[in-house]
């Protein structure tokens, strides 16, 4: 087929799959970060340590998460994180041939701008370290959550409060997870501008546009992830 065999196909799928990242990275961060407004507030203390204002649905990321448990939200994020999982495999895959076909020069690059840049020249290896942590990630939240839910399989954390101040109380943890979000940020940035140039966004004019959209939107990503981090670690 045209899409897998050609290497316009190929990126297209990329920036396809990229997109549902990004939104879903958009979402998660969104969610995450009402937990450091309820620091602010006063309220992510005491409704971690109180079980009837946890029940009661006091506090931001509290309704957040009962948000992401709605059936609309339900039938989204699987979507999202399938476009998540096909990024990251036809990522691996398809750096994988670059390298084969091109030996030394390992990443592909279509143009000055990415052959400048250092995250388009290191993809695969901010991939793989994204990729690492990511399974990290899951045995910490998805597997204390939603595994549990709706599986069955191992025990369920009711409170998100609590989860978080038991995974980043650690500080090598919080350590682990800065890095990861750093290593997110350079590959969003590139991967966002290589998106629109991908489906036919390349103009001189626009072109610099969409770089600085990419590192607003990166950096707007990985800072609301970072703050939920720190705010955890303070709070726990």
């Amino acid at each position: 087929m045209f899409i897998f065999n050609s290497s316009i196909g190929k990126k297209f799928v990329q920036s396809v799959s990229g997109a549902f990242l990004i939104i879903f990275l958009l979402l998660h961060a969104t969610i995450n970060f009402f937990s450091v407004i309820d620091a602010f507030a006063g309220k992510y203390g005491a409704v971690a340590a109180d079980e009837k204002l946890f029940s009661a649905g006091d506090g931001l990321f509290k309704l957040g998460c009962d948000f992401m448990s709605t059936p609309v939200i339900s039938i989204m994020v699987p979507v999202l994180a399938l476009g998540f999982l096909v990024h990251i495999i036809y990522g691996c895959w398809l750096s994988w041939q670059n390298l084969k076909a091109r030996g030394p020069q390992k990443y592909a690059v279509a143009s000055k701008a990415a052959a400048d840049s250092w995250s388009a020249k290191n993809m695969l290896v901010l991939g793989l370290v994204i990729l690492g942590v990511i399974f990290f990630h899951l045995t910490h939240f998805w597997a204390k959550m939603q595994l549990p839910e709706m599986f069955g399989v191992g025990e369920f954390e009711n409170n998100p409060y609590l989860l978080l101040g038991a995974t980043f109380g650690k500080w090598w943890i919080l350590a682990i997870y800065i890095i990861w979000f750093v290593a997110l940020w350079f590959h969003l940035v590139h991967g966002f501008w290589s998106m629109f140039q991908t489906v036919g966004w390349s103009g001189q004019t626009w072109f610099k546009r969409i770089k600085v959209i990419g590192v607003i939107v990166a950096t707007v990503i990985c800072l609301a992830f970072i703050a939920t981090a720190i705010t955890a670690f303070v709070m726990a």
